[in-house]
């Protein structure tokens, strides 16, 4: 067996209906790895609120490595606004979030959804308007805790929407 390198690898490069709006993620580390993970999964397009770190702020830069100049993205200022518009475009916004509506991620049909919206909360808060999104997803978790990390659970997430959609 032989590890393979980066040159080594090809990958089959693909973009999927999928775009990622980020309500108030405030840790640069966060915000480098939400561009470097939208990248490995193909996402079109992701969106940040202006309060986040910049992507010029060192951390951002050094997480994400090249991954800014990759993936399409910008700055909003009005969340509620931001959600309008891309509902109005035919997207399905769902909720990466823990609530009593919540379908495990495994159970959700992706399939079903021409363009989908992604919404991650904050850290600390979660998503401040839970009511503008059309479904709400949850991991299923088996250790004690009941959260992880906002980016540990886009992975998990774009994993299970690419591979459905594939």
């Amino acid at each position: 067996m032989k590890q393979l390198t980066h040159y080594d690898i090809e990958n089959t490069q693909k973009e999927f209906p999928i775009t990622i709006v980020c309500d108030a993620i405030r840790t640069p580390e966060n915000i480098g790895m939400c561009f470097r993970i939208s990248e490995s999964f193909g996402v079109k397009k992701i969106y940040f609120h202006e309060s986040s770190p910049t992507i010029e702020n060192r951390k951002v830069v050094n997480t994400a490595r090249n991954t800014i100049n990759q993936v399409a993205h910008s700055f909003y200022d009005d969340f509620e606004v931001l959600i309008a518009q891309l509902k109005s475009e035919g997207n399905t916004i769902i909720g990466i979030e823990i609530t009593d509506k919540s379908i495990d991620i495994q159970d959700f049909n992706f399939k079903n959804h021409q363009k989908i919206v992604l919404l991650l909360g904050s850290e600390r808060n979660g998503i401040k308007n839970i009511n503008t999104v059309d479904a709400t997803i949850a991991i299923p978790m088996y250790g004690r805790n009941s959260s992880m990390n906002v980016i540990h659970s886009l992975a998990i997430t774009l994993y299970e929407i690419t591979n459905q959609l594939k």
